[in-house]
């Protein structure tokens, strides 16, 4: 039932061999396919084994579900985009979906809007602490570590250190923080992300709790996942324990102390902002802004963004036919249509070609909401969407002062 928690490993011998952390995620792929509780998978592999270059793949057949297994830090494949442009919303088909935090939120998010079909999606939640970005990972690898990237085969970001493993066994470790400030280690949005187990999914599943043993930690987070699992369990594809109170105690401590450290870089990146004026902060961000190419790249990555016609396209009652938003139009009016909604996903700045800060602004403005309206975005499929229109009389009538 909902709340229960299990160390679960794999029954089949050939993914316990691949597996990092008992298979159990898995072999639940296999038996969701083979049981036919659902069409098809969606989870990533490594395009042509390179770990530097994960994509979104479809799954129907029960044994090249083993072909995603292990962990890629090193990719950050836009799933609930995927999920929505090119698998229709889930409206055709049922499909079990391996989903980040954020990834899940963004499909709860979707569901809301009427983007996908919740009924049809079972989400397979892992615990995520952060993604490297694949270039930036790379030139760490090589200047920092002194290592072929090509040898790196497996990340672990882990109690404030990363550590590698290289293709001969050997493991170098560096400490994460050192990394971060010296501009590598996790995306920008990853470093501040204070959700990082998926319990808007309807399983979640990680490694912390299992104390060193080669296993998975699952926490059943709905009345969809408590009948997944209890249906793998009976068919013998997993095997469960129930953890000891020390085991879901050391979960829960390593999850605050993630919590902490994104908390802090929350502090980091917004404290100077906090500190400038009411025109300063405006300068700031006009300034960033107006670097701005138009590109729409942005827009087009956003897992949120779903709107057929677009306002900020040309002709559509802002921006006059064959031209391009003016001035700082674009972010602007694009910062304001997601910040109730976001996730904290990153995407639109990993696609930025001028290194806009994009997420940090959204995220500061998402923050804000969730503080007057109580909503934290893509938690709950159930919460009403806080801001569906607000006028400047709404504001002011309800004493709100809302400041870039």
């Amino acid at each position: 039932m909902k709340g229960d928690v299990y160390l679960a490993r794999s029954s089949d011998d050939e993914i316990l061999k691949r597996s990092e952390h008992g298979g159990a995620v898995t072999s639940l792929l296999k038996f969701a396919l083979e049981s036919k509780m659902v069409d098809a998978v969606l989870a990533v592999k490594a395009r042509d084994g390179n770990r530097y270059d994960g994509i979104p793949t479809l799954i129907t057949d029960p044994e090249a579900v083993i072909e995603t297994a292990g962990s890629l830090h090193c990719v950050s494949p836009n799933i609930a985009r995927f999920l929505k442009e090119y698998l229709n919303g889930a409206f055709d088909m049922k499909i079990a979906v391996v989903c980040k935090p954020c990834d899940a939120r963004a499909i709860i998010e979707l569901a809301k809007r009427a983007q996908v079909n919740m009924d049809n999606l079972t989400l397979i939640g892992l615990n995520c602490t952060g993604t490297l970005p694949s270039a930036a990972a790379k030139r760490m690898f090589l200047e920092e570590f002194e290592v072929d990237t090509a040898d790196v085969i497996r990340e672990d970001l882990e109690e404030g250190k990363l550590t590698i493993t290289l293709k001969d066994g050997t493991e170098k470790q560096k400490d994460l923080d050192e990394l971060e400030q010296k501009g590598y280690g996790r995306r920008e949005n990853c470093r501040r992300c204070d959700i990082n187990i998926p319990i808007m999914a309807d399983i979640a599943c990680g490694k912390w709790g299992t104390d060193g043993k080669k296993a998975t930690f699952i926490e059943v987070c709905s009345e969809k996942g408590s009948d997944f699992i209890e249906k793998a369990i009976e068919a013998g594809y997993i095997k469960v324990e129930k953890p000891d109170s020390g085991a879901i105690e050391s979960r829960k401590k390593r999850n605050e102390e993630e919590v902490l450290l994104a908390k802090k870089w929350q502090e980091k990146d917004f404290a100077s902002l906090r500190e400038m004026s009411t025109e300063e902060k405006f300068n700031y961000w006009f300034g960033e802004f107006s670097r701005c190419i138009k590109c729409y790249g942005c827009r087009d990555a956003c897992p949120i963004c779903y709107c057929k016609d677009c306002i900020l396209e040309a002709d559509r009652g802002i921006i006059a036919p064959g031209e391009i938003p003016p001035d700082i139009t674009f972010p602007m009016i694009r910062s304001v249509h997601v910040m109730d909604s976001c996730v904290n996903c990153g995407q639109c700045e990993d696609v930025c070609p001028m290194d806009l800060p994009l997420a940090r602004l959204t995220f500061m403005l998402n923050r804000e909401l969730a503080d007057i309206f109580k909503y934290e975005p893509g938690m709950d499929v159930n919460a009403p969407i806080p801001l569906k229109s607000v006028t400047d009389e709404e504001l002011a009538m309800a004493g709100v002062d809302i400041q870039f």
